[in-house]
Order: C-alpha cells, then structure tokens, then sequence
C-alpha cells in the first residue's frame, strides 16, 4: 500500500507532467518550524495543488464528508485528503471558523506548515477580494511565518460545476515570508487588520489580479468550497 507521502509525490508528478506548471519562490518555504501559507482562491483544487506542490506538508480544512463518505470511492477519498495533509471541519457548524483557526494555530505551533484562504472563498470573477482578518489574527496569534502564494489560472482545472479536473498550465509563485510581532490571542483590531492588509498586498503583487473593494461572499448553493 502507498504510504502517505508516496501519494503526495505521486500526486505531484502527475500535476508537473499534466499541466506544466510555472512554479517560483519554493526556496521561501521555511526548512523547519511551523509557518503560514497565505494564498488567494480560484479553484476548488488549490488546496491540494499546494500541498502536493510544496516541499514541506501544508494542512488546510477540508469538509468533514470526505473523510466519511461510504464504500471504496470514500476511502480512496479519505487516504488522499489525509495523505495531502488535509483537516476536516464541520462546516455547518456556527462556531467552525472560530475553531478552525485555533486548530490550525495548535497544528503550526507544534511545527507544520498551515494554510489559509484570506478571501475566505473562491474569487468567481478572478479578482482578488479584501482580506477577512482571521490571517492577521492566527500571524499574531502564532508569531510565525506568513508565506503568501499567488496562484495564476487554476481555476481553469476545474469548473466550478464539475467534479472532474482537466489538465491546464497554471502558475504558483510562493514569496518571500512575512513576519508579525508576537502578540498572542489577544491583541488590538487594528494591529490585525494592518497585518492582513499587508498579506494581501503580497498576494496581489504576485497573482495580478484586480483587487476588489469588499469581501466575497459565497454564493448560497456553494458546492466546492
């Protein structure tokens, strides 16, 4: 049987092969420590292209149905988003966002690598949208490492009504880390709303999208994300 890290590099090679991807910036990936990956939102695959893709295991949320569904299909489901290193959360729930970022703040405290999506959810338009302050909070929070990502074309792997992923060349440029004072939980607004403005402008300089006013707001019958 595959071990977990031979599917993440099984993974990979299918992408690299695939799709051709530009890649750039992976040297700014932290060798040891935990960190923060920062990245803007176009496909419902970005997660799992970044933690094929990065040296290091990256752990984002995934819904907690894919690591539950029944039969053969659900557990192949199950051993890929465990093997990426995939985290799955009850999304219904009112206090989920709340207990994701603490969960994912103990994950990169303990010394691995967490990403997170500042927008929230997938740009369906490709702009990029204004940042929600759980970035600032969980840098603060942690004092670890920001590495903002900016992803270019991935939203052309897959539609966003489709379960089924197309080979297409994209882009991922990995920038240079972002430190934050170490404030703890507890810290000003203010001092965490700058901290997320300046991870969002590292993702704009690298992904070229236009940057939107507001926040994305998912539409009701969301699928994917």
């Amino acid at each position: 049987m595959l071990t977990h890290g031979a599917v993440r590099s099984t993974f990979a090679t299918m992408l690299r092969l695939s799709c051709r991807p530009v890649i750039t910036g992976m040297d700014n990936v932290p060798a040891e420590g935990g960190f923060i990956v920062a990245s803007n939102h176009l496909s419902f695959l970005d997660s799992v292209l970044i933690q094929a893709l990065f040296p290091r295991q990256v752990s984002f949320f995934a819904k907690a149905e894919y690591f539950t569904s029944p039969g053969l299909k659900g557990r192949g489901m199950r051993m890929f988003f465990e093997s990426v290193g995939s985290v799955p959360v009850e999304r219904q729930k009112q206090s989920a966002s709340v207990e994701a970022l603490h969960e994912l703040g103990r994950i990169a405290a303990e010394g691995y690598g967490v990403g997170i999506y500042p927008e929230g959810t997938r740009s369906r338009d490709g702009r990029l949208y204004r940042g929600k302050n759980g970035v600032g909070w969980l840098a603060l929070a942690t004092g670890l490492p920001v590495v903002p990502v900016g992803l270019v074309g991935t939203e052309k792997l897959q539609a966003a009504d489709s379960h089924t992923m197309r080979p297409a060349r994209f882009e991922m440029h990995v920038g240079a880390p972002l430190r934050f004072e170490h404030l703890g939980q507890k810290h000003p607004l203010p001092v965490r709303r700058e901290a997320t403005a300046q991870v969002m402008d590292a993702i704009a300089a690298m992904s070229g999208q236009q940057r939107a006013e507001g926040y994305n707001a998912p539409p009701a019958a969301a699928q994917h994300d």
